[in-house]
């Protein structure tokens, strides 16, 4: 039977999974300026909203670490490899969702030079956002590869998940070869929903009881 401990961290990724969908649901396309400023409200919440999905996503992928612990415990390394994902992923989300548009509100009146610097600092934020974006790709890929690998040797979990698993990582090394851009808002949205779909079947293989499994 599961423990309390593994159930609890089961809900966590599910819980963590419906807020990431409604983050991508809410989360609006990109613009000039005055589209930031028309568009600040919808984006703090819905950054917002992901900002506190990592929260819940962060501890339940602690449990699943735990649930899938072997004795070399490999499955802290893919752990390891999510924290240093979601700190880049809250980055890009305190930068896109929450700094950005304020100030570019505080801004937006400038003019001449003063708007040229404005755009130029935008541009900066801009770039770094999609740095962190990569950084939380890989990393979030790097511990779903081991995870799931870990799920298919030691069945701790069913192993259809962790074939699930891999299917998504060859469809994102295959995006990689053939240039397809993932840190676009629809690449991203993609992206996001296939591993929101991993991340809710594994909280909820966590919650089932383990004779379910077989």
């Amino acid at each position: 039977m599961k423990t309390t401990f593994t159930k609890f961290t089961g809900y966590c990724l599910v819980i963590g999974s419906v807020l990431m969908i409604l983050t991508m649901v809410l989360h609006p396309a990109g613009g000039d300026l005055k589209h930031i400023i028309k568009i600040s409200n919808v984006l703090i919440i819905s950054h917002s909203i992901g900002i506190l999905s990592m929260h819940f996503v962060l501890f339940g992928f602690y449990g699943l670490s735990e649930n899938l612990l072997t004795k070399n415990r490999l499955s802290y390394l893919g752990f390891a490899f999510i924290i240093f994902s979601l700190i880049a992923g809250m980055m890009a989300a305190s930068i896109n969702g929450l700094i950005l548009p304020m100030f570019a509100s505080k801004f937006s009146t400038e003019s001449g030079k003063n708007l040229e610097t404005v755009k130029l600092i935008i541009s900066y934020g801009s770039k770094f956002n999609k740095a962190m974006d990569y950084i939380f790709i890989s990393g979030y890929s790097i511990a779903m590869f081991i995870w799931s690998f870990i799920i298919i040797q030691t069945s701790k979990l069913p192993r259809w998940i962790g074939f699930y698993g891999f299917i998504l990582l060859a469809f994102v090394i295959i995006g990689f070869i053939v240039e397809f851009n993932f840190i676009s808002v629809w690449g991203f949205r993609i992206y996001i929903f296939g591993i929101v779909s991993w991340i809710l079947f594994t909280g909820i293989s966590m919650i089932r009881p383990t004779s379910q499994h077989k």
